[in-house]
């Protein structure tokens, strides 16, 4: 009789190492280790006792001889090589002491992920890629408020407004509109207005599932409500979206985030984390809940929920990728 043996399971820390223009740094794996002369992210093995935070540090400077100074907590993703299983803890390295220079004989390169992968740059292993797809997602979520068709011109203008200050996801999402009047042709013509300004900007905009959902076709991709993810998921239907459009999934609890994850989600929206006037009797789920749903999420992970630019620093230490809401991301 065999034994079944299940495939070593690794922790590993990993530094998403960002410079002030966005651009991440990658280096080749050396040709005595595993995968050789592909090419990750730098970071290595979690030692015994170790905290991710203390083994990141030591593997940057053991690696390519920078001293890490901020260090941010962000995805936790788990990643099944054929011989193993591999926990990938993520921290985005925004300041270092020191220049980046290679102590193993690899290679290094900067890399924006908006960008093409340079020539000079050989495979990548698998996953990394995920990483270069998620840097590309805003830091900042604006949901629309518009309420009925004579408030059309005055969100087009306050959306008009945050697309200069920087907003590049934006949400449509009318309940008070759509309880009233559930195809209202108004509704999908500020739908559309909506869309055109974003792309404007270059930026893209969801439609709420609360909308009909042959909408979507007008928009850049669906944002589910957790009832709505929960249906999919447990009838394993997949969302009516095509590959190049986005998928978010809202996230109140545990049951939530296993949802977005059968649905393959780009990301989530976890609330509401702070007291909000838009939930006047449900408690919020704090900052340390919040963290814990974010590393259990394995993508992106925004807050939502009392959240404005104020907040966005808070809410990155605590593994979020950027912030949510209505009003509070356009500022005077």
């Amino acid at each position: 009789m065999t034994t079944k043996t299940h495939p070593p399971y690794v922790r590993v820390a990993v530094g998403v190492i960002l410079d002030p223009m966005g651009h991440v740094l990658l280096g080749s794996r050396p040709a005595d280790k595993p995968w050789p002369h592909w090419w990750e992210l730098p970071g290595g093995k979690i030692e015994t006792n170790e905290s991710v935070p203390q083994a990141l540090i030591r593997e940057l400077h053991e690696e390519i001889g920078i001293h890490a100074t901020t260090l941010l907590p962000w995805i936790r993703y788990i990643h099944h090589y054929p011989r193993s299983t591999v926990e990938l803890n993520f921290y985005q390295v925004t300041e270092w002491q020191g220049t980046p220079t290679p102590q193993e004989n690899q290679q290094l390169a900067w890399c924006h992920p908006d960008q093409p992968i340079p020539l000079t740059i050989g495979p990548i292993l698998p996953a990394t890629f995920p990483i270069l797809r998620w840097l590309r997602l805003p830091k900042h979520y604006l949901l629309s408020n518009i309420g009925q068709k004579s408030g059309v011109s005055i969100w087009l203008e306050k959306l008009h407004q945050a697309l200069q200050q920087g907003v590049r996801l934006v949400q449509f999402r009318e309940p008070a509109w759509e309880n009233n009047h559930p195809n209202d042709p108004d509704c999908l013509a500020a739908l559309q207005q909506t869309v055109d300004l974003c792309h404007q900007w270059g930026a893209l905009c969801l439609l709420n599932s609360i909308h009909p959902w042959d909408w979507v076709g007008y928009a850049d991709g669906l944002h589910l409500r957790s009832h709505d993810a929960a249906r999919l998921a447990q009838n394993q239907h997949a969302a009516p979206i095509n590959k190049r459009q986005l998928l978010a999934v809202s996230a109140h609890h545990a049951q939530d985030i296993k949802h977005a994850q059968q649905l393959n989600s780009d990301f989530v929206v976890i609330g509401h984390v702070l007291d909000t006037p838009s939930h006047p009797n449900q408690p919020a789920l704090g900052w340390e809940r919040f963290y814990e749903l974010a590393q259990q999420a394995g993508r992106p992970a925004f807050a939502i929920g009392g959240q404005s630019p104020t907040t966005f620093k808070q809410a990155q230490t605590f593994g979020a990728h950027g912030i949510a809401g209505i009003r509070q991301l356009i500022t005077d």
